[in-house]
């Protein structure tokens, strides 16, 4: 009996992690598009607007662990679900760097002046196309007469990822906030009025956590949504590296995911053979089939960021300097974190950060990493993640009263927007007309998932 429970997968109630004492409160709307507030309760917020975290999580019978959930994510077909068309713009950063910004749905510029926007994060290599991205956007982007949330929502497509083209001798790593910072300079300036929210996704949740703390209450980002996040590099590295598949599976994977895009951009980032990025890139070539750790002793801890503090002594370094798991204390929005206790590559979550009276931090049992697979009503596999996500971003894009503008002052200098008194950074369009972006092409040769 026992056996055949198991088979047919084991029920899940999230446990949620908040402060035992918090005096922070909230300011919502007293009904649905209501000009009238009133003030509430992050624990009684979350729990009132996201019952799904109050409900079991039960993983399909045949990804019965965090093993199956996470190759599932990497090896599963999802070419016929979650299609989503964005449109691409591509923003010139101070240094000379290019993002890609992938927009959904088209008619965004269309909306109200004061409609959600989601800003989203993808994970170390990914970009736009990923599942994991499209299982949140095809829901709350579709209209609500669909069923959908009726927002918009823009990727980030971190440097050469997804296609966007490297433009200057620089990418991008778990402990650099400055290209997200720049691209919600342009975000903020187009879209003024509209609350922007943030979700991350593993690398992704990291930035995102880091940006969130290092801003505090300057932030642009008026909620974060952090998914999958691996919060110590330092601790979960050591995790990755105790057992067999996870240094010879996972952490050769991605490994291996990052040496390929490097070699898809070698020639813009070694176009001058003297630079520092040229020489790493050309070392980091020659490893063969190099663990996570390898890699970024080789490449990251050199190149993965700006001076100071790039270039570090060590890939330990790196890992101690890009972690999130100690600087949540500094954040200063509402925010929702959701880890797997099974998850094989990140074995370690600091929750003792559910302490921190603006967030709460929820654990399911199963789900792998980026996984959280469960069988639909007809058999077929949904992400459960969606179900919780989805509930928050209407809670904070429609229920809770946002400050309008967010941020510092934002001012226009020699074409670059810019924030006042930071002359080192800032952004502009330069191609706005960059195509349409199919969300189920993918990139050819990088494995997906993690």
């Amino acid at each position: 009996m026992g056996a055949f429970l198991s088979l047919r997968g084991r029920p899940d109630i999230p446990v949620l992690h908040f402060a035992t004492r918090s005096t922070i409160s909230l300011s919502v709307r007293k009904s649905k598009g209501s000009l009238e507030s009133t003030q509430i309760a992050l624990r009684d917020f979350v729990t009132s607007r996201c019952p799904s975290l109050s409900a079991p999580f039960v993983p399909a019978w045949y990804l019965f662990n965090g093993h199956l959930q996470t190759l599932y994510s990497v090896l599963g077909d999802f070419s016929k679900v979650d299609k989503v068309v964005y449109h691409r713009k591509l923003i010139c950063l101070m240094d000379g760097g290019t993002l890609g910004l992938d927009f959904t749905p088209d008619n965004a510029d269309s909306f109200k002046e004061d409609a959600p926007l989601i800003v989203l994060l993808h994970g170390l290599t990914g970009g736009s196309y990923e599942s994991y991205v499209r299982s949140v956007l095809a829901p709350a982007c579709a209209p609500v007469d669909q069923g959908g949330l009726g927002y918009r929502a823009v990727v980030v497509n971190f440097r050469g990822c997804a296609g966007t083209p490297i433009t200057s001798p620089r990418l991008y790593s778990g402990a650099h906030t400055d290209d997200i910072r720049q691209a919600l300079f342009y975000l903020a300036s187009r879209y003024p009025k509209a609350p922007l929210l943030g979700v991350g996704f593993s690398l992704g949740a990291n930035i995102l956590a880091r940006y969130l703390a290092e801003e505090g209450p300057n932030s642009r980002l008026a909620s974060g949504c952090i998914l999958g996040c691996p919060w110590s590099f330092v601790e979960n590295n050591i995790h990755l590296k105790a057992t067999f598949i996870g240094r010879h599976v996972y952490s050769k994977g991605m490994g291996s995911n990052l040496q390929r895009l490097l070699t898809r951009n070698m020639g813009p980032l070694t176009k001058d053979p003297s630079t520092l990025m040229a020489q790493r890139v050309a070392a980091t070539l020659t490893l063969k089939r190099p663990t996570l750790d390898e890699f970024d002793h080789s490449f990251t801890r050199h190149v993965g960021g700006t001076t100071p503090p790039f270039p570090l002594a060590s890939g330990d370094d790196y890992y101690r300097y890009g972690g999130s798991d100690k600087s949540l204390g500094a954040i200063c929005v509402p925010f929702l974190t959701v880890n797997a206790v099974d998850d094989p590559i990140v074995r370690s979550v600091p929750l003792e950060a559910g302490g921190h009276g603006w967030g709460v931090m929820a654990m399911t049992a199963g789900g792998g990493h980026l996984g959280w697979f469960e069988s639909g009503k007809t058999g077929e596999l949904k992400r459960w993640i969606r179900k919780p996500v989805l509930e928050w971003l209407r809670a904070v894009g429609e229920d809770l009263i946002h400050d309008s503008p967010r941020g510092l002052e934002l001012h226009e200098v020699d074409g670059f927007i810019k924030e006042v008194g930071r002359d080192d950074l800032g952004c502009k369009e330069v191609d706005s007309e960059a195509g349409y972006v199919v969300s189920t092409a993918g990139q050819q040769g990088m494995l997906a998932g993690p």
